[in-house]
C-alpha cells in the first residue's frame, strides 16, 4: 500500500513539473489562439480491394509556416493495409513486400509508411494538382494558396477485411519535432467544385486530425531575441545576456556551438548550431530604433540580424505588438498586414520580406552579420502616443512563429529629464518667428 501511494505522490509531483514547465508562451500562443496544421483523408473511389484517397494538409497558423526541408507525415495502418501505388508524394521506405508474389510491387508495404512531398520538378504524370511543394508550407495569413499541400494514394490489401478504419498515430514532422496531432476522425465528407464552379463532388468518405506545434513539445532553445534603441538616449538596449543560450567563457572566440537547438536542414534533428558569439547567443536579433518625432506621424527602423554561420532563414517573417499599429502604418521596404487582435488593447502587425528582394535573411560572415530592414512610418493617435514609459516600445516580437526574449522594462531607453526639446515643432510656430524677424529686419 505504501509502495502504491509513493508511486501514485510520484506520478502527481511528474505532471505537476509538466504543467509547470509549460508555460502559456510555451504551450499556447495568444496572438493566433487558432492556428493548427489539418490533415485531411478524402476516400474519392472504391477499388475491390480497397479505396483511392487524397491527403490535404492544410497549415492555418497566421505567421508559422514550414521551412525545408519540409514536412514529414506518418501514421499507422488499423489492418494490413498496403499503399499499392502515390501520386504527389512518396513513402520513404517501401518495406517488406515479399508477400505479393507475381504482382507489380506495391510502393508501401510499411505498417507505419512517412510520407513526404515531392519537388516541384517532379514529372507531370506524377503531379496531381496541389502536390509538389518540396514540403513547404506558407504561413496562411502571408499566402493561402501557397499553405497547403496535397497528394493521392491506391490503398489495396483489404481483401479478407472490406470494413475500412482510419489510420491511428498521426505524426508530422514540420519539418522538425514539436507537432502534437490529435486522433484521426470521421467527419462530415468534403465537398468539391468541378466544371468551373458549376458541379459539386462530394468524397465517400472523410477522416481528419488536427496538428498543433509546441515549443516545449519541440523542446527547442530559443532562437531570437530583441535589441532596442531610440534617438532621444544613446544607450542601446541591448538583448538579454543568455537570450538563448551562453557563451564560453573565452571572449576571443568568434565562432560559438548554441546547444540545444534543431537543425531543420538535416534529416536529424539533434545537431547544435553554429553561430557568431555573443553575449545573447542568438542565431536572430530583432532591432527596433525609434527614428523620429514628427507633428502626426513617427518612424521606427526595423532591423533583423542573422548571426548564424550556416543557415539562411527563407521566407522569414516578424510579427510585432504594439498599441501604434492601431494608425495608419506604412512599411517601405517589407510586406505587411494587421493580425486579429483576439481582444488585447495592442494591435499585431505582420512584416515579411519582398519576393526576389529580401525575402532571405543570409548567414553571417566573419566580418559581417546577415540582415533586412525597413523604415516603418506610423501615424499618431495624439490621444495616447508618448515617448515616455516606453510607450513607443514593442510589447512582444515572434520571429518565424518563436517568441522572441525582450529586454526587461527597466532597462529601456528612457527619456532624459529635459524633454522639451523632443517635441516636434510645430510648423506655424516657426513660421511666425520667421515673419517676426523678417519684420524687425527690413
Amino acid at each position: 500500500m505504501g509502495l502504491f501511494l509513493s508511486l501514485e505522490r510520484s506520478l502527481a509531483l511528474m505532471l505537476i513539473s509538466l504543467i509547470a514547465a509549460c508555460t502559456l508562451s510555451d504551450c499556447y500562443d495568444p496572438l493566433d489562439p487558432n492556428g493548427n496544421i489539418t490533415v485531411t483523408f478524402d476516400i474519392n473511389q472504391w477499388i475491390p480491394e480497397g479505396y483511392v484517397a487524397r491527403v490535404t494538409i492544410q497549415n492555418y497558423y497566421q505567421y508559422r509556416h514550414v521551412d525545408k526541408p519540409g514536412w514529414k507525415l506518418g501514421w499507422t495502418w488499423a489492418k494490413n493495409e498496403t499503399i499499392l501505388s502515390m501520386a504527389g508524394a512518396f513513402a520513404t521506405k517501401q518495406g517488406n513486400c515479399s508477400s505479393f508474389k507475381f504482382q507489380t510491387p506495391p510502393h508501401s508495404c510499411e505498417k507505419s509508411p512517412v510520407i513526404a512531398d515531392l519537388m516541384p520538378d517532379a514529372l507531370s504524370e506524377n503531379k496531381p494538382d496541389g502536390c509538389c511543394h518540396g514540403g513547404l508550407l506558407a504561413a496562411w495569413a502571408i499566402n493561402p494558396s501557397k499553405s497547403f499541400s496535397s497528394f493521392e494514394m491506391t490503398i489495396g490489401n483489404l481483401v479478407t477485411n472490406p470494413n475500412v478504419q482510419a489510420p491511428i498515430n498521426l505524426t508530422l514532422m514540420a519539418p522538425g519535432p514539436g507537432y502534437t496531432c490529435d486522433l484521426i476522425e470521421d467527419t462530415d465528407p468534403s465537398v468539391y467544385s468541378d466544371i468551373g464552379g458549376k458541379r459539386q463532388l462530394q468524397a465517400y468518405r472523410t477522416w481528419k486530425s488536427t496538428c498543433t506545434y509546441s515549443s516545449f513539445v519541440a523542446n527547442q532553445a530559443p532562437i531570437c531575441c530583441v535589441s532596442l534603441s531610440t534617438f532621444y538616449n544613446p544607450k542601446i538596449t541591448s538583448c538579454p545576456t543568455c537570450s538563448c543560450g551562453c557563451r564560453e567563457a573565452d571572449k576571443n572566440t568568434v565562432s560559438c556551438i548554441r546547444e540545444g537547438y534543431s537543425e531543420p536542414e538535416s534529416d536529424s534533428f539533434d545537431n547544435n548550431d553554429i553561430v557568431q558569439c555573443t553575449d545573447h547567443m542568438c542565431p536572430v536579433r530583432i532591432h527596433w530604433h525609434i527614428m523620429t518625432n514628427y507633428v502626426t506621424h513617427w518612424k521606427v527602423k526595423l532591423t533583423i540580424s542573422n548571426y548564424n554561420y550556416e543557415r539562411n532563414y527563407s521566407n522569414w517573417n516578424v510579427v510585432i505588438q504594439h498599441p501604434g499599429f492601431s494608425q495608419s502604418t506604412t512599411a517601405y521596404s517589407f510586406n505587411s498586414t494587421m493580425l486579429p487582435s483576439f481582444g488585447f488593447s495592442d494591435e499585431v502587425a505582420l512584416f515579411w520580406g519582398i519576393e526576389y528582394y529580401n525575402d532571405e535573411l543570409l548567414y553571417a560572415e566573419e566580418d559581417k552579420v546577415g540582415a533586412v530592414s525597413t523604415q516603418i512610418l506610423l501615424r499618431k493617435d495624439l490621444d495616447s502616443f508618448t515617448l515616455r514609459n516606453g510607450w513607443a516600445l514593442p510589447r512582444r516580437i515572434y520571429f518565424n512563429g518563436e517568441d522572441c526574449q525582450m529586454p526587461l522594462p527597466d532597462t529601456f531607453p528612457m527619456l532624459p529629464n529635459v524633454s522639451s526639446s523632443l517635441k516636434p515643432t510645430n510648423p506655424v510656430f516657426l513660421l511666425c518667428i520667421y515673419l517676426t524677424f523678417k519684420r524687425l529686419f527690413t
